[in-house]
Protein backbone atom coordinates (compact mmCIF):
# COMPACT_ATOMS: atom_id res chain seq x y z
CA UNK A 1 0.00 0.00 0.00
CA UNK A 2 1.25 3.48 -0.87
CA UNK A 3 1.55 6.27 1.70
CA UNK A 4 -0.07 9.65 1.05
CA UNK A 5 1.88 12.76 2.07
CA UNK A 6 0.14 16.13 1.96
CA UNK A 7 1.80 19.53 2.18
CA UNK A 8 0.44 23.02 2.75
CA UNK A 9 -1.93 24.76 5.08
CA UNK A 10 -3.30 23.53 8.37
CA UNK A 11 -5.45 26.04 10.19
CA UNK A 12 -8.46 26.65 12.37
CA UNK A 13 -11.83 27.07 10.65
CA UNK A 14 -13.74 29.50 12.84
CA UNK A 15 -17.08 28.21 11.60
CA UNK A 16 -20.38 29.91 12.30
CA UNK A 17 -22.71 27.53 14.10
CA UNK A 18 -25.62 29.88 14.79
CA UNK A 19 -26.50 33.03 16.69
CA UNK A 20 -27.14 33.77 20.35
CA UNK A 21 -30.24 35.38 21.87
CA UNK A 22 -28.89 38.82 20.94
CA UNK A 23 -28.27 37.91 17.32
CA UNK A 24 -24.50 37.65 17.69
CA UNK A 25 -22.79 35.02 15.58
CA UNK A 26 -21.51 31.93 17.42
CA UNK A 27 -18.39 30.27 16.06
CA UNK A 28 -16.73 26.90 16.70
CA UNK A 29 -12.96 26.44 16.35
CA UNK A 30 -12.74 23.46 13.97
CA UNK A 31 -9.43 22.01 12.71
CA UNK A 32 -9.06 22.41 8.96
CA UNK A 33 -6.94 23.35 5.96
CA UNK A 34 -7.45 21.45 2.70
CA UNK A 35 -4.21 19.38 2.62
CA UNK A 36 -4.60 18.48 6.30
CA UNK A 37 -8.23 17.56 5.66
CA UNK A 38 -7.20 15.25 2.80
CA UNK A 39 -4.63 13.55 5.04
CA UNK A 40 -7.21 12.91 7.75
CA UNK A 41 -9.91 11.80 5.30
CA UNK A 42 -7.62 9.20 3.74
CA UNK A 43 -6.33 8.06 7.14
CA UNK A 44 -9.85 7.53 8.44
CA UNK A 45 -10.38 5.28 5.42
CA UNK A 46 -7.49 3.01 6.30
CA UNK A 47 -4.49 4.44 4.44
CA UNK A 48 -1.21 5.63 5.99
CA UNK A 49 -0.82 9.40 5.65
CA UNK A 50 1.61 12.14 6.66
CA UNK A 51 1.31 15.93 6.78
CA UNK A 52 3.96 18.59 6.12
CA UNK A 53 3.10 22.07 7.39
CA UNK A 54 3.50 24.65 10.13
CA UNK A 55 1.47 25.96 13.08
CA UNK A 56 2.04 28.73 15.58
CA UNK A 57 3.38 28.18 19.08
CA UNK A 58 -0.05 28.88 20.55
CA UNK A 59 -3.18 27.08 21.79
CA UNK A 60 -4.65 26.77 18.28
CA UNK A 61 -1.42 25.17 17.08
CA UNK A 62 -1.67 22.65 19.91
CA UNK A 63 -5.24 21.83 18.88
CA UNK A 64 -4.11 21.13 15.32
CA UNK A 65 -1.19 18.96 16.42
CA UNK A 66 -3.46 16.94 18.71
CA UNK A 67 -5.98 16.55 15.89
CA UNK A 68 -3.43 14.97 13.57
CA UNK A 69 -2.29 12.68 16.37
CA UNK A 70 -5.86 11.74 17.29
CA UNK A 71 -6.62 10.54 13.78
CA UNK A 72 -3.30 8.77 13.27
CA UNK A 73 -1.74 11.11 10.71
CA UNK A 74 2.08 11.12 10.83
CA UNK A 75 2.88 14.62 12.13
CA UNK A 76 6.66 14.25 12.40
CA UNK A 77 7.04 16.94 9.71
CA UNK A 78 4.62 19.38 11.37
CA UNK A 79 6.69 22.43 12.28
CA UNK A 80 6.03 25.05 14.98
CA UNK A 81 7.01 28.70 14.70
CA UNK A 82 7.21 31.68 17.04
CA UNK A 83 7.24 34.06 14.07
CA UNK A 84 3.50 33.94 13.33
CA UNK A 85 0.23 32.87 14.89
CA UNK A 86 -1.72 29.83 13.75
CA UNK A 87 -3.78 30.80 10.73
CA UNK A 88 -7.54 31.27 11.14
CA UNK A 89 -10.17 30.99 8.41
CA UNK A 90 -13.50 32.54 9.40
CA UNK A 91 -16.16 30.43 7.71
CA UNK A 92 -19.74 31.66 7.48
CA UNK A 93 -22.41 29.30 6.22
CA UNK A 94 -25.60 30.38 4.46
CA UNK A 95 -29.02 28.67 4.90
CA UNK A 96 -28.16 26.30 2.01
CA UNK A 97 -24.91 25.15 3.62
CA UNK A 98 -22.66 27.10 1.25
CA UNK A 99 -19.56 28.75 2.68
CA UNK A 100 -17.72 32.06 2.46
CA UNK A 101 -14.20 32.65 3.81
CA UNK A 102 -12.17 35.41 5.45
CA UNK A 103 -8.58 34.72 6.54
CA UNK A 104 -6.53 35.94 9.51
CA UNK A 105 -3.14 35.41 7.84
CA UNK A 106 -0.78 38.44 7.88
CA UNK A 107 1.28 36.31 7.88
CA UNK A 108 -0.09 33.04 9.19
CA UNK A 109 2.02 30.24 10.57
CA UNK A 110 0.97 28.00 7.68
CA UNK A 111 3.15 30.15 5.38
CA UNK A 112 6.30 29.58 7.43
CA UNK A 113 7.16 26.03 6.30
CA UNK A 114 10.90 25.44 6.39
CA UNK A 115 12.02 24.62 2.85
CA UNK A 116 14.85 22.21 3.61
CA UNK A 117 12.83 20.19 6.11
CA UNK A 118 9.97 19.95 3.65
CA UNK A 119 12.24 18.82 0.82
CA UNK A 120 13.74 16.10 2.98
CA UNK A 121 10.31 14.77 3.95
CA UNK A 122 8.78 14.71 0.47
CA UNK A 123 11.86 13.05 -1.02
CA UNK A 124 10.46 9.76 0.28
CA UNK A 125 6.79 10.30 -0.66
CA UNK A 126 4.80 7.72 -2.64
CA UNK A 127 1.96 10.17 -3.29
CA UNK A 128 2.34 13.91 -2.70
CA UNK A 129 -0.79 16.03 -2.52
CA UNK A 130 -1.02 19.83 -2.43
CA UNK A 131 -3.47 22.67 -3.02
CA UNK A 132 -3.40 26.30 -4.09
CA UNK A 133 -4.03 28.18 -0.83
CA UNK A 134 -0.32 27.87 0.02
CA UNK A 135 0.58 29.08 -3.46
CA UNK A 136 -1.17 32.37 -2.70
CA UNK A 137 1.41 33.20 -0.04
CA UNK A 138 4.71 34.33 -1.52
CA UNK A 139 6.43 33.31 1.73
CA UNK A 140 5.88 29.60 1.04
CA UNK A 141 5.11 29.37 -2.69
CA UNK A 142 8.68 28.45 -3.60
CA UNK A 143 8.77 25.84 -0.83
CA UNK A 144 5.61 24.13 -2.07
CA UNK A 145 6.63 24.14 -5.73
CA UNK A 146 10.15 22.97 -4.90
CA UNK A 147 8.72 20.15 -2.79
CA UNK A 148 6.44 19.08 -5.62
CA UNK A 149 9.35 19.08 -8.08
CA UNK A 150 11.57 17.10 -5.69
CA UNK A 151 8.87 14.49 -5.08
CA UNK A 152 8.16 14.15 -8.79
CA UNK A 153 11.86 13.73 -9.59
CA UNK A 154 11.93 10.90 -7.04
CA UNK A 155 9.00 9.10 -8.65
CA UNK A 156 6.06 10.24 -6.49
CA UNK A 157 2.53 10.49 -7.83
CA UNK A 158 1.59 14.20 -7.70
CA UNK A 159 -2.00 15.22 -6.95
CA UNK A 160 -3.40 18.76 -6.89
CA UNK A 161 -6.65 20.31 -5.71
CA UNK A 162 -6.78 24.04 -6.54
CA UNK A 163 -9.16 25.96 -4.26
CA UNK A 164 -9.71 29.57 -5.28
CA UNK A 165 -10.09 31.92 -2.31
CA UNK A 166 -10.30 35.43 -3.77
CA UNK A 167 -9.36 37.24 -0.54
CA UNK A 168 -5.92 35.58 -0.50
CA UNK A 169 -4.79 36.90 -3.90
CA UNK A 170 -3.81 40.36 -5.12
CA UNK A 171 -5.94 39.85 -8.22
CA UNK A 172 -7.81 37.17 -10.11
CA UNK A 173 -5.21 37.41 -12.89
CA UNK A 174 -2.43 36.60 -10.43
CA UNK A 175 -4.40 33.65 -9.07
CA UNK A 176 -5.06 32.25 -12.53
CA UNK A 177 -1.42 32.52 -13.60
CA UNK A 178 0.00 30.87 -10.47
CA UNK A 179 -2.68 28.23 -10.01
CA UNK A 180 -2.30 27.14 -13.64
CA UNK A 181 1.51 27.23 -13.61
CA UNK A 182 1.84 24.01 -11.61
CA UNK A 183 -0.51 21.90 -13.73
CA UNK A 184 2.28 20.37 -15.87
CA UNK A 185 3.78 18.90 -12.68
CA UNK A 186 0.60 17.04 -11.74
CA UNK A 187 -0.64 13.50 -12.40
CA UNK A 188 -4.14 13.77 -10.88
CA UNK A 189 -6.04 17.05 -10.64
CA UNK A 190 -9.46 17.62 -9.10
CA UNK A 191 -11.31 20.87 -9.67
CA UNK A 192 -14.83 21.93 -8.78
CA UNK A 193 -17.43 22.85 -11.37
CA UNK A 194 -17.26 26.47 -10.16
CA UNK A 195 -13.54 26.63 -10.93
CA UNK A 196 -13.41 25.15 -14.44
CA UNK A 197 -13.32 28.50 -16.24
CA UNK A 198 -10.76 29.94 -13.83
CA UNK A 199 -8.40 26.99 -14.07
CA UNK A 200 -8.78 26.04 -17.72
CA UNK A 201 -10.51 28.86 -19.60
CA UNK A 202 -13.29 26.41 -20.48
CA UNK A 203 -16.53 26.14 -18.55
CA UNK A 204 -18.05 22.76 -19.45
CA UNK A 205 -16.63 19.92 -17.32
CA UNK A 206 -15.80 17.82 -20.39
CA UNK A 207 -13.90 20.66 -22.03
CA UNK A 208 -12.19 21.64 -18.77
CA UNK A 209 -10.97 18.07 -18.22
CA UNK A 210 -9.63 17.97 -21.77
CA UNK A 211 -7.80 21.25 -21.16
CA UNK A 212 -6.16 19.74 -18.08
CA UNK A 213 -5.07 16.74 -20.11
CA UNK A 214 -3.50 19.10 -22.64
CA UNK A 215 -1.37 20.49 -19.77
CA UNK A 216 0.02 17.02 -19.09
CA UNK A 217 -2.41 15.85 -16.39
CA UNK A 218 -3.03 12.09 -16.56
CA UNK A 219 -6.34 11.91 -14.71
CA UNK A 220 -8.70 14.90 -14.45
CA UNK A 221 -11.74 15.00 -12.17
CA UNK A 222 -14.38 17.72 -12.06
CA UNK A 223 -16.68 17.56 -9.06
CA UNK A 224 -20.29 18.53 -9.71
CA UNK A 225 -21.66 18.97 -6.20
CA UNK A 226 -24.76 16.91 -5.57
CA UNK A 227 -24.62 15.70 -9.18
CA UNK A 228 -21.46 13.67 -8.59
CA UNK A 229 -18.26 13.96 -10.61
CA UNK A 230 -16.94 13.82 -14.17
CA UNK A 231 -13.59 12.16 -14.91
CA UNK A 232 -11.30 11.79 -17.88
CA UNK A 233 -8.34 9.42 -18.26
CA UNK A 234 -6.77 9.21 -21.70
CA UNK A 235 -9.55 8.56 -24.20
CA UNK A 236 -11.89 7.30 -21.48
CA UNK A 237 -14.32 9.44 -19.49
CA UNK A 238 -17.54 9.26 -17.55
CA UNK A 239 -19.90 10.89 -15.07
CA UNK A 240 -20.64 9.18 -11.77
CA UNK A 241 -23.87 10.35 -10.07
CA UNK A 242 -23.77 11.72 -6.55
CA UNK A 243 -25.74 10.73 -3.46
CA UNK A 244 -28.64 12.87 -2.33
CA UNK A 245 -28.45 13.97 1.31
CA UNK A 246 -29.75 16.78 3.48
CA UNK A 247 -26.84 19.21 3.56
CA UNK A 248 -25.70 20.43 6.95
CA UNK A 249 -22.35 21.96 5.94
CA UNK A 250 -20.34 21.58 2.73
CA UNK A 251 -17.06 22.52 4.45
CA UNK A 252 -14.61 19.67 3.92
CA UNK A 253 -16.75 17.73 1.45
CA UNK A 254 -14.39 18.32 -1.47
CA UNK A 255 -11.38 17.36 0.65
CA UNK A 256 -13.18 14.23 1.76
CA UNK A 257 -13.88 13.38 -1.88
CA UNK A 258 -10.22 13.64 -2.84
CA UNK A 259 -8.99 11.94 0.32
CA UNK A 260 -11.36 9.04 -0.30
CA UNK A 261 -10.41 8.80 -3.97
CA UNK A 262 -6.69 8.87 -3.20
CA UNK A 263 -7.16 6.29 -0.45
CA UNK A 264 -8.35 3.84 -3.12
CA UNK A 265 -5.48 4.77 -5.45
CA UNK A 266 -3.00 4.21 -2.61
CA UNK A 267 -4.60 0.96 -1.54
CA UNK A 268 -4.79 -0.56 -5.02
CA UNK A 269 -1.41 0.18 -6.55
CA UNK A 270 -1.34 3.73 -7.80
CA UNK A 271 -2.21 5.53 -11.00
CA UNK A 272 -0.59 3.17 -13.43
CA UNK A 273 -2.87 0.28 -12.53
CA UNK A 274 -5.89 2.39 -13.40
CA UNK A 275 -8.67 1.13 -15.63
CA UNK A 276 -11.95 2.89 -16.46
CA UNK A 277 -13.96 0.49 -14.28
CA UNK A 278 -11.66 1.14 -11.32
CA UNK A 279 -11.88 4.89 -11.76
CA UNK A 280 -15.68 4.68 -11.81
CA UNK A 281 -15.60 2.62 -8.63
CA UNK A 282 -13.20 4.97 -6.86
CA UNK A 283 -15.23 8.05 -7.85
CA UNK A 284 -18.43 6.41 -6.59
CA UNK A 285 -16.69 5.64 -3.29
CA UNK A 286 -15.47 9.26 -3.08
CA UNK A 287 -18.94 10.62 -3.89
CA UNK A 288 -20.40 8.58 -1.06
CA UNK A 289 -17.73 9.76 1.39
CA UNK A 290 -18.26 13.40 0.43
CA UNK A 291 -22.02 13.11 0.80
CA UNK A 292 -21.63 11.83 4.37
CA UNK A 293 -19.35 14.74 5.25
CA UNK A 294 -21.81 17.24 3.75
CA UNK A 295 -24.64 15.76 5.80
CA UNK A 296 -22.87 16.54 9.09
CA UNK A 297 -21.46 19.79 10.56
CA UNK A 298 -17.75 20.56 10.54
CA UNK A 299 -14.99 19.26 8.28
CA UNK A 300 -12.68 16.71 9.94
CA UNK A 301 -15.21 15.57 12.57
CA UNK A 302 -17.77 14.96 9.81
CA UNK A 303 -15.55 12.73 7.67
CA UNK A 304 -16.62 9.08 7.48
CA UNK A 305 -14.66 6.12 8.74
CA UNK A 306 -13.90 2.97 6.77
CA UNK A 307 -16.71 1.18 8.60
CA UNK A 308 -19.27 3.65 7.20
CA UNK A 309 -18.33 2.96 3.59
CA UNK A 310 -18.24 -0.15 1.47
CA UNK A 311 -16.09 -0.46 -1.61
CA UNK A 312 -17.82 -2.20 -4.48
Amino acid sequence: MMKITTIGEILIDMTQTGTDANGNAIFAAIPGGAPANVAVAARKLGVETAFVGCVGNDPFGEILKRTLERYGVDDSALQTTDQADTTLAVVTVDPHGERSFAFCRKPGADTQIDRERALETVSHADILHFGSVSLAAEACRDTIVSAVRRAKENGALITYDPNYRASLWNSEEEAIAIMRSVLPLCDIVKISEEETLLLTGREAPEEAAQALMEQGVTLAIVTLGANGAYWRYGADSGTVPGFKVKVADTNGAGDTFFGAFLSRVAKHGGLFRMRPDRIERYVRYANRAASITASRPGAIPAMPTENELTEE
